[in-house]
């Protein structure tokens, strides 16, 4: 089992690759909110390398962790300036549409991987199975120890990712739907792809 209590707050935003774009995340988020980011950070490099990801992937994962929140502490104009809401759950919940408001930022900073900029705007609503880069990002956002929720999530992605990103949409979509509340197009699209896959 990996331990997860301490992790380190500034290690991924020293490697040279990614530090320009920590930089202009922190620039947009609260000190809160990045220290989330780095957590996530952390976290999808290590669900990447327990997963047996290839350097490239990890580059990927890493990148795509960084990028996810940039757009989550803008202003709901903004947000939708950036991103247009598709359909009624985004029109009535302006930060749902923060995933792909922070792919159009990584776009405008040169980011050009469609594994990453799919994992950044997927984050919120899921990705395609065969995206492991965003199953891992998916997993590590909702499980980072810093939340306090999900460390049987969070345990399971470094042994079975596929299985913890399973488990986590089952998660979201129960949970949304025991609470009376939508749950967006995409992620029941998913949520039905990952059943049909099993």
């Amino acid at each position: 089992m990996v331990e997860f209590d301490v992790l380190p707050l500034n290690t991924p935003c020293t490697r040279p690759s990614i530090e320009p774009y920590c930089e202009r995340v922190r620039a947009l988020v609260t000190a809160e909110r990045f220290e989330h980011i780095v957590r996530v950070t952390v976290l999808t490099e290590t669900i990447a390398r327990a997963n047996d990801f290839d350097e490239g992937e990890i580059r990927a994962a890493r990148l795509a962790a960084v990028l996810h929140d940039a757009a989550r502490d803008l202003a709901a104009e903004e947000l939708f300036r950036l991103a247009p809401p598709e359909n009624d759950v985004e029109r009535q919940h302006p930060l749902s549409v923060h995933g792909r408001a922070a792919r159009v930022l990584a776009e405008r900073w040169g980011v050009t991987e469609e594994r990453v900029l799919e994992a950044v705007a997927g984050h919120v609503f899921g990705v395609p199975l065969d995206n492991r880069v965003g199953m891992a990002l998916y997993v590590a956002d909702v499980s980072e120890p810093g939340r306090g929720v999900n460390e049987a999530i969070r345990n399971l992605a470094c042994v079975n990712l596929a299985r913890a990103y399973q488990m986590a949409v089952d998660t979201k979509v129960n949970y949304l739907r025991s609470q009376g509340k939508a749950v967006h197009p995409v992620t029941l699209r998913v949520y039905e792809q990952i059943r049909h896959a099993t």
